[in-house]
């Protein structure tokens, strides 16, 4: 068994169609899974009892759930019902795109909640007490002061979710997506040549998979840039000297440790 060269080139159209559904269902399900996520991070943390548990079970289930059987409950289960077979639901749930983005947005979600609430928790108290302190509400406290913070927090171990679960979109061919490997398989049912199809597919999955991850690093930097040491100021020279904070820190690198007498 050899790679062939020539069928890899002409299958590389039907490979990139499949890749960019695979592209569009992440960037859908990362989408959703943000907002949902968020959405119930609130709920999770809330001080009502009631709530945490609600937040706390949502967890609990669309995080255990395997994504095939939540795929195949949103695509096969729920039109079965007849609150949405018999009404304008069904326009939604006929389309296997949007059951595969609900279904794995879902799954996604709950991860996207405990690591939310992760970054939330490890908040430290100084910033949030100086926030308020100087007067603002608590609304912009979380919005301005423990949202950003906790974001740089959780972005690592989101990193880590988000590249599994590119990986796990290969679930979507069970509700008849053609995505990256559905049309590796589809060429290898038409070749009988597992090999070549599979290799370009995989070689494919690898430059999506160190995409993101490069893309979800250079984010992190971005965001942490402030942490670095040695990274030069680029700010305009009035805006370094209007900064007292900076200039003590820049004194006291400069300044020699004086020896303990």
């Amino acid at each position: 068994m050899s790679f062939d060269f020539a069928l890899a080139w002409d299958s590389l159209p039907a490979l990139l169609n499949g890749a960019w559904m695979t592209v569009l269902i992440t960037a859908s399900v990362m989408a959703v899974g943000a907002v949902l996520g968020f959405g119930m991070c609130l709920v999770r943390m809330s001080r009502n009892r009631v709530l945490a548990a609600i937040g706390a079970a949502y967890v609990a289930v669309f995080r255990g759930a395997p994504s095939i059987v939540l795929l195949y409950l949103v695509y096969a289960g729920l039109p079965q019902l007849s609150v949405v077979r018999e009404t304008p639901l069904w326009i939604l749930f006929a389309s296997p795109l949007f059951c595969a983005i609900l279904g794995l947005g879902l799954n996604h979600s709950a991860y996207v909640v405990e690591i939310l609430r992760g970054g939330l928790s490890a908040v430290p108290p100084g910033p949030v007490e100086a926030a308020l302190a100087l007067g603002l509400s608590p609304r912009l406290v979380f919005l301005k002061v423990r949202l950003p913070i906790a974001v740089r927090y959780g972005l690592k171990a989101y990193q880590n979710e988000a590249l599994i679960f590119l990986k796990s979109t290969v679930a979507v061919g069970a509700v008849t997506i053609a995505d990256l490997t559905g049309a590796a398989n589809e060429i290898f049912s038409m070749t009988y040549d597992p090999f070549t199809p599979l290799v370009t597919a995989g070689v494919m999955y690898w430059l999506l998979t160190n995409g993101l991850r490069l893309a979800l690093e250079t984010l992190d930097r971005r965001l942490n840039r402030h942490l670095a040491v040695g990274v030069p100021d680029r700010r305009p020279a009035t805006a370094r000297q209007a900064d007292p904070g900076a200039a003590l820190f820049r004194r006291l690198r400069r300044s020699p440790a004086k020896p303990a007498e």
